[in-house]
Parts: C-alpha cells; structure tokens; sequence
C-alpha cells in the first residue's frame, strides 16, 4: 500500500482519530465534557444540573471511579466534577488537571446543589444532555453517538450550535467501509514509520505507566497481581496480567491517562499491552513492536465498527482479537496466522457480555487476551475453528460481520436486561407481579 493511496490515508487517519488520550473511563469522562461545556456555555457556576442519559450511559457510568474526584461514582459526580473543576477544551481529558483543593469543592458541591439524573426517552445507544441553571439562565449541551460529538448547544432557548445530518451514527468519524484484515496487513507493513512513530509511542508510554500502577499498588481486584501469583511469570501470564493490570487501576479511577482505541481505554490498554509484553520476549525492533501495534489497533477498529460504540458485547474480546494477531505477527505470521487467530479467538469468547465498567473489566480482559493468545497457537499447532461451527462463518470478514450484526442486533434485548439487571428494575418488576 502507498502513502498516496486513498486505503493509505483512510487507514492513518483512523488511527490519529482512535488513538488518543483519555483520562478516567471514557463515559464518565464524557458526561463531565457535556457538563463542563454547558457550565461554560451558561458563563457562571450553575445551581443545578440535569443529565439525560441513555441506558448504556448510566450502565457505564453506575459503578466506575471518576478520577480527581476523591474516589466519587457515578453520573452525578462525573457532571459535577466537570461543572466545578473541568476543562472542556481538553474533552476528553477534561478531568485530567484538577488541583487537590478542587477535589473538595466537587463533594462540596454534591452535597450543597441538586443534580437529577433521567433516562433519555429516546433509542440513541449513546446520548447525553447536560443541562445547567442559573437563575432564570441555562444552557443544554447535547453529545449523541460518539464521546466528543456535541450536537446541539442551546442557551436560554437559542440554539448557538447544531449539527445536520452529519450527526447520524458515526459523529462524522472516518468511513470504516473499506476495513478488511488483508488490507489492514497490507497497511501494517507498508506505513512509514514517521506516519505512525508519535501515534504509536505515545501509546506505548501512557498505557505502559497505568499498567505499571496496576501491578504496583492497590487497585479493584488486582486482577494483574493475582495472574501472576497464581500462574506464575510466563509470557502468556505477563501479557494478561499487564492489561488487567491496567483496568484495575483505571476503573477504580487512576489518574493517569492511558491511549484509547475505539473509545475505550480497557481496549486501548488490550489491544496494545499484551503486544508490548510479547515484543520484549521475543527482542524484536521497535519497528516490528509498531506496526504489531498499528495491525492489532486496526483490527480491534474494524470489528467495533461493526457492533458500535456501546453494546452488550464486551470491547474487550474484539481487542483481544486484535492482540491476538499482533502476537502472530510478533511471530512472523502472515495473513494466513493472523486470520485463523482472529477467527479462533472470536469463536472462544464473543458470549462475554458488557455490564458496565467496572473492576470485574480487569479479569474479563484478561480472558479475552488468552483466547487472542489460544488463537494463534491452535493454528500453530494445525488446529481451527471451522465455518458453520456456531457464528463462525468461511473467511475472517465474514466472521467479523456476523459477530457485528450478533452485537449490534441479536444482543440489542440483553443490553436492555442487564440495564434492568443493574438499575434493580427486573426485581422491582418481579415483586409487582409476585403481588399481582
């Protein structure tokens, strides 16, 4: 592939458009942008807020630690601490500078104002309002599909800013219609390292510091700490354990910041640590490590294109997929590896279903990463899955797109129920009819 070649361009621009920094659990991180730009746009400190969110919102923001904020969950702390202390031109890292005597002005806050939290009455999987007052003053800031895609900004009944059609699904993100594993091979080898060295480093460094953390102090379940007691300090072990590592401090609200991938540090940090982990085994050149890194950042892409942002599927298997074949190319692999890999592991752990961010994130990382893992070597040991094996299909592509339509479409009712499940609805109903 050549750098003035169309798939070049769209291939780098998703990478620059994917791969950034994020500080604290993207949902989170986005209600406190809403708020933060709606404070901004109502010009004073409001008396109250109010968030209208959709249900997988609220399911990912319910039990998450919003960093800076003193170890605070949930909608209402991530708005506030976006009212109070928050920089809305950094988006999504707007929590990332709060000063020690900010932290308690959040709580201050909490405790002095009202702030109402409701469930959009619309189907938009991914929607936010944040709406502020002041007096007879208020602002709306509206953030549909996409983390950072404000759609509407409306003060005192005027609107200042609004999207058109351009904020259908996608939030006008790069076209992902021409994504297919040969191609993104094809780019892995090909792309100019200047291209991609500042991307790709950058998230070596940050994602590497919050795995660090992970495995040095006290996080969720220490689920990295617990790998490696348990199964000992393998490379198989050390490449789970390092992007567990990094969910437990993240979801319970390390500040460091970490490189995203498709929205979403857990898969940013799975996609790209247990890569890392295998290229310093195998003493490969910072070169192979980055464009391993460039293939398994693409490849989680392309599957998360298919499902969406937010869904009852886990993230965390289409990046483990996608470190899966960064391993076998680590390895030498070619097209032929890698496909196999990405098929075998999507045939091992696409059931794990997403009930939000959460400790728990950590182990489910983990078991995503070895079936990545157990994908490259059931090829290497002339073992497969094969099409018509359940949603396994003939091709990797075709694989990838049944998984999409499954996530997207067939598990649409199971997000609804495990929302229920965690806003205490199913038991509420049950005792309704229970007393019927």
């Amino acid at each position: 592939m050549k750098p003035d070649d169309c798939s070049y361009q769209i291939y780098l621009n998703l990478l620059k458009e994917e791969l950034i920094p994020a500080t604290g659990c993207t949902e989170p991180i986005s209600v406190a942008y809403a708020a933060a730009m709606a404070r901004e746009v109502l010009g004073v400190l409001p008396d109250t807020c109010t968030i209208e969110a959709s249900g997988n919102i609220i399911k990912n923001v319910k039990s998450v630690v919003v960093p800076n904020t003193g170890g605070l969950k949930g909608i209402a702390a991530a708005a506030v601490a976006g009212i109070v202390a928050g920089d809305a031109s950094k988006k999504l890292e707007v929590l990332g500078a709060i000063e020690e005597a900010a932290k308690s002005q959040i709580k201050e806050y909490l405790k002095a104002h009202t702030v109402t939290v409701l469930p959009a009455h619309n189907d938009i999987v991914f929607f936010i309002a944040a709406t502020v007052k002041k007096g007879n003053d208020e602002a709306t800031v509206v953030i549909e599909y996409e983390h950072t895609n404000i759609v509407q900004i409306v003060r005192n009944g005027e609107t200042q800013f609004e999207k058109g059609d351009g904020s259908a699904e996608g939030g006008g993100l790069t076209d992902r219609n021409s994504l297919n594993v040969k191609d993104i091979l094809d780019f892995a080898d090909s792309v100019r390292l200047e291209d991609i060295a500042e991307i790709i480093e950058r998230q070596v460094t940050y994602n590497c510091a919050v795995s660090e953390e992970g495995l040095k102090h006290d996080w969720g379940a220490n689920i990295g700490k617990v790998l490696l007691k348990a199964y000992g300090n393998d490379i198989r072990t050390r490449a789970r354990a390092a992007a567990a590592a990094g969910s437990d401090a993240r979801m319970s609200g390390c500040e460091k910041p970490v490189v995203i991938v498709s929205g979403s540090g857990n898969q940013g940090m799975t996609a790209s640590l247990p890569v890392i982990e295998y290229a310093k085994a195998l003493h490969v050149s910072r070169e192979k490590l980055y464009r391993a890194l460039v293939l398994s950042n693409l490849t989680t892409i392309y599957q998360k294109a298919g499902i969406g942002r937010l869904s009852a599927y886990c993230g965390a298997v289409s990046a483990g997929c996608g470190a899966g074949a960064g391993i076998a190319y680590l390895h030498g692999g070619g097209y032929e590896e890698i496909a196999h890999t990405i098929v075998n592991a999507l045939a091992i752990t696409s059931g794990i279903v997403c009930d939000g961010a959460k400790p728990s994130c950590a182990a489910k990382i983990s078991s995503a990463v070895d079936a990545g893992i157990l994908g490259y070597h059931m090829y290497q040991n002339k073992q497969q899955f094969f099409g018509g094996d359940g949603i396994v299909t003939k091709g990797v592509d075709a694989t990838i797109r049944n998984v999409g339509v499954l996530a997207k479409d067939g598990m649409r009712q199971t997000d609804r129920q495990i929302i229920d499940i965690m806003l205490n609805r199913t038991s509420s109903k049950q005792s309704a009819g229970n007393e019927s």
